[in-house]
């Protein structure tokens, strides 16, 4: 889900060097807010304002909303990277902000105090938001009373005991505690999730055969909080399975490898298009030096194909992107995820004796019936 909401996505800033990115579904909650406030509510708070007034403080409480949402995951991001949990963005989108991570954190510790930090941050600003709206007066007033509140309901809606919110997440940092089981605590606080997403789609049913207001908002937060729960628990299965892996069930060990001095347009058709592989480990007189992938020859002009020589474009082996035999699958997934790799090189006295492919593991996975 995180992977999708960055492929629509936009980069507008960067903090802490995380990419701050928007979705394209944030413009359509924008507009909502936007129209809702300059018709609704500012005619009502500050009722002796211009039309034109109520529309410029609409836009600058649109864009203050979200600047807290995306303090609220920045405060997530700070806590994590102080536990070397990677965050590689965040993206605002219509049901808010997700920061996305990759790994886990190391203990239950660290769980809840990166989960808490969001709520702690949205009622820290709503409490600034109020003092500001205490000293002044009339539209001011108003935009800081709603910033206030919105605030005030981000922070608590948020303390939800649904996964993945972080209310959910201070559940498992608690089951995760008490029991000594991560995938244990991941499993019962999805579905503790899924069952909160549940009530929240009854209730928005409920709603709107009522006829009151806000029920089809309610149906789709809890199709989304459904969803994640759904994934995270779907992710915590397949990690504990992948826990009693080793490198050697899964890796492929019938090894092509292509020579280094050979240009591109011979590895294309005498390998890729031959063999229906992504990637190929390089030699140079038995010498690994590194992968080629079909990333690396998309970027080279088709007319360059036969100039360009595989050694030219090759990415150099790194001993971090190394496993052995006896390494667990789990690993070697999480390097390939926290890599941006789709593939990584088994060693064992200094030679290749295999390939691990994220593809591999899903078709031994599937095979196995786990």
């Amino acid at each position: 889900m995180n992977a999708t909401l960055a492929q629509s996505s936009w980069k507008v800033a960067k903090i802490m060097g995380i990419p701050i990115r928007v979705h394209f579904s944030w413009f359509i909650v924008f507009g909502l807010i936007t129209w809702s406030l300059s018709t609704r509510y500012f005619p009502k708070a500050a009722p002796d304002l211009p039309a034109a007034t109520y529309w410029i403080k609409s836009v600058l409480a649109a864009l203050l909303l979200f600047a807290s949402v995306a303090f609220h995951e920045l405060s997530h991001s700070y806590i994590a990277k102080k536990y070397r949990v990677s965050v590689t963005g965040i993206t605002l989108f219509i049901f808010g902000g997700v920061a996305q991570m990759k790994g886990e954190p190391p203990h239950p510790r660290a769980e809840f105090r990166i989960a808490i930090a969001g709520p702690l941050s949205s009622f820290l600003l709503s409490g600034l938001f109020f003092l500001v709206s205490e000293n002044t007066s009339g539209g001011s007033r108003a935009l800081f009373s709603y910033l206030m509140r919105v605030n005030l309901i981000l922070g608590a809606f948020n303390l939800i005991p649904g996964f993945p919110m972080d209310g959910g997440r201070i559940l498992r940092a608690a089951l995760w505690s008490r029991t000594k089981d991560f995938f244990y605590a991941t499993q019962k606080a999805s579905i503790f999730g899924q069952r909160i997403a549940l009530f929240f789609l009854l209730f928005g049913l409920f709603s709107i055969f009522s006829g009151s207001s806000g029920g089809l908002w309610l149906l789709l937060i809890g199709w989304f909080l459904y969803m994640a729960a759904q994934s995270s628990q779907q992710q915590s299965t397949l990690q504990e399975a992948l826990l009693t892996i080793k490198v050697k069930n899964v890796m492929a060990t019938d090894i092509v490898t292509i020579d280094s001095s050979i240009p591109l347009e011979e590895a294309v058709d005498k390998y890729f298009l031959r063999y229906g592989y992504g990637g190929f480990p390089v030699t140079d007189n038995g010498k690994f030096l590194g992968m080629i992938t079909l990333k690396e020859i998309k970027n080279v002009s088709r007319t360059d194909w036969r100039e360009v020589k595989v050694s030219d474009i090759l990415i150099p082996h790194d001993n971090k992107w190394e496993m052995t035999p006896d390494s667990d699958v789990m690993k070697a997934l999480e390097l390939m995820i926290k890599e941006d790799k789709g593939r990584l090189v088994v060693m064992k006295n200094e030679k290749i004796v295999g390939l691990i492919t994220r593809n591999g593991i899903a078709r031994y996975l599937q095979i196995m019936g786990k």
